[in-house]
């Protein structure tokens, strides 16, 4: 049972970094409330098992091809630039308390939350290089069933900081001043674009460097 509980704590430890994913998360909160940011989180999460399904398959050199790299980097620098700036448009708007969330869907939030994840190249680092080092150490001392169990309690560990994520940000929507939220909404905003230019950066140096 500690070694499962070790694997959530993992989950948890993958998911908790600040990045462009929790920063997305935490605006759409502010912006939708809990339900919004739990099932962008759920998005984000598939993405999270897609990644865990090609290290598992052993599609790590595939991935780590340069031209590959280079497109996921891209891929990350367009849907996070347009994300963040869409998002900053936003905020200069009254939308967190009496917004109406008819115009986003919760399938909408689903998707935007799927595409995040699999667009960001940090994404695919953390999961080449730590689930493939406890995929590595697990695969050679457990079975596949046991190896399946402790995956399932990252995944596990992933839901929990999602609804984590969720809770406080819906909390927030509903306690904190609506110019402080748009203060809030900003910050996160911007970081999606720094992320996003970040990932362009790092795109040219692949391909022109």
């Amino acid at each position: 049972m500690n070694s499962i509980f070790t694997y959530i704590f993992l989950g948890v430890s993958l998911a908790a970094p600040i990045g462009p994913v929790n920063a997305a998360q935490l605006d759409k909160g502010l912006r939708l409330g809990f339900g919004h940011a739990w099932i962008f989180g759920v998005g984000a999460l598939v993405a999270d098992i897609c990644y865990m399904l090609l290290v598992y398959m052993g599609m790590i050199h595939f991935i780590e091809q340069p031209m590959m790299q280079a497109f996921l980097w891209l891929f990350g620098f367009f849907v996070l630039t347009y994300t963040g700036i869409e998002s900053l448009v936003k905020s200069g708007k009254s939308t967190f308390v009496d917004g109406p969330k008819g115009k986003t869907t919760l399938l909408g939030s689903w998707t935007s939350g799927f595409l995040l994840s699999i667009s960001n190249p940090l994404t695919i680092l953390f999961w080449l290089g730590i689930y493939g080092s406890v995929l590595a150490k697990t695969a050679s001392s457990f079975s596949s069933n046991q190896l399946a169990i402790y995956s399932a309690a990252i995944i596990c560990g992933i839901l929990l900081w999602d609804l984590f994520m969720a809770t406080i940000s819906s909390i927030a929507r509903n306690l904190l001043h609506t110019n402080f939220l748009v203060v809030i909404s900003i910050i996160s905003s911007l970081s999606m674009i720094g992320f996003g230019i970040y990932f362009g950066v790092e795109a040219f140096r692949l391909l022109f460097m």
